[in-house]
């Protein structure tokens, strides 16, 4: 196991180098400029080389490249032209809002998504088929903004169940030692402050859950279907084994490579920044930061912020791909 994990790492290193070339002459190639965000109607042919000066753009892309690199792998960013802070310090501040909110999304669709679907998928044709199969259907057809708001409206405005804006109550001064709000009311021993996070992070949750949770539901059903359709079932069946032990060692386990992949794939998506859910509930996470830089032009974050992303989602299948060694021996012999 350690040496497949070992040769999927090593697969990163190529991967990793391209993608901050690509990124790295994407944003190159963006209208506008650092200048352009900083001088606005202020600028001048003699404050622009200045700004381009500062900030090395008047040098070869390559040698701009090698210089940048050399600082990432320092995990320095450079400084946001917006804020003036450390693009790093800003991004792992507003990345744990991101990465809460997505490990709470991600948990809703899987407690909720691989029950029904298998439950489905042992069943089919039955009202419990037929009512995943349209929910579904619904779960990816409606936008997130569109139910994002809707949630707003009736839990938050209507009925005033659950608030619709933020990470935690205004009037809660606990500190944030990790930056995780629910962990953080639990280790400083404030169960005010952890409840008040798990409040607001349900709507947010919900509406970038739902998504994930329609695709959950229907590979789950159909690798069910397609797995309890194999010779090694019905013969497990037909040596009279029960139902509960062929679903746990035969159906269940082979069943979960498809689902494994959606799962992570789900992840690394909402990890890449929750842009519309964030932006809806003002949650201040690292997607609506992202937007923000794009509108002003802050092309250190913008930079720093795809490539960290872009890192995040590949260690994410990374960790996809070493689940599958551990749920089928096969594939670390392959």
């Amino acid at each position: 196991m350690l040496t497949f994990a070992v040769r999927r790492l090593l697969l990163l290193i190529p991967i990793l180098l391209g993608l901050s070339i690509l990124v790295f002459l994407f944003v190159r190639a963006l209208p506008g400029g650092p200048e352009t965000a900083l001088l606005g109607e202020r600028s001048t042919p003699e404050r622009i080389e200045q700004v381009r000066a500062a900030y090395g753009l008047d040098r070869p892309v390559h040698e701009q490249y090698f210089s940048y690199m050399g600082k990432v792998v320092k995990l320095d960013f450079g400084t946001s032209i917006q804020t003036q802070q450390p693009v790093a310090e800003e991004i792992g501040r507003r990345f744990k809002a991101t990465a809460e909110l997505t490990v709470t999304a991600i948990l809703f669709a899987v407690a909720i998504g691989i029950p029904i679907g298998f439950v489905a998928g042992r069943r089919p044709q039955s009202w419990v088929d037929n009512l995943s199969t349209v929910g579904s259907l619904l779960g990816i057809a409606i936008p997130v903004f569109v139910l994002g708001f809707l949630l707003k409206y009736v839990f938050s405005v209507k009925l005033g169940w659950l608030p619709g804006t933020g990470r935690q109550d205004v009037t809660i001064t606990t500190d944030h030692p990790t930056g995780f709000y629910v962990l953080d009311g639990i280790v400083t021993g404030d169960v005010g402050a952890a409840w008040s996070a798990v409040k607001h992070l349900i709507l947010p949750a919900i509406a970038l859950g739902t998504i994930p949770l329609a695709f959950i539901t229907r590979i789950t059903r159909a690798a069910v279907q397609e797995v309890s359709n194999e010779d090694f079932v019905r013969t497990a069946e037909a040596k009279g084994m029960t139902r509960a032990v062929v679903t746990r060692r035969h159906v269940l386990r082979n069943a979960m490579l498809p689902v494994a992949t959606v799962i992570g794939l789900q992840t690394g998506l909402l990890l890449s920044g929750a842009i519309l859910t964030e932006t809806v509930f003002a949650f201040g996470g690292l997607g609506s930061f992202m937007a923000q830089a794009v509108f002003t032009r802050d092309f250190p974050v913008i930079q720093g912020g795809i490539l960290f992303l872009a890192t995040v989602f590949v260690i994410v299948n990374l960790l996809v791909d070493i689940s599958y060694g551990i749920l089928d021996p096969r594939v670390r012999t392959s």
